[in-house]
């Protein structure tokens, strides 16, 4: 059997990657990043939807993204930014 490597984020575009190479016959290992984000739930979801498809292995590899950084996601000193998205990029596309 053919085997594939997923970046599981835990989010709609791998989890569609993840089960499309399931759908073309490949034994899916999936892998997940943990690196310093503030909160879990995206590691969580990603654990859900790899014990739920059935993947061969899943391993989440612990990294510093502050090496390149801070980010609203890793450094407590930088607030998330509030705001519907949605709204944000509907402005964004009647601009274009």
């Amino acid at each position: 059997m053919k085997k594939a490597v997923v970046l599981l984020s835990g989010g709609l575009d791998s989890t569609t990657a993840l089960y499309l190479a399931k759908k073309e016959g490949f034994e899916v290992y999936a892998i997940s990043f943990d690196y310093g984000q503030k909160h879990d739930k995206e590691l969580e979801c990603a654990k859900a939807i790899a014990e739920e498809a059935g993947v061969a292995d899943y391993i989440v590899v612990k990294t510093n993204m502050n090496t390149w950084g801070g980010s609203a996601l890793t450094d407590s000193s930088i607030e998330v930014p509030e705001g519907n998205i949605d709204e944000d990029l509907a402005d964004y596309f009647k601009q274009t």
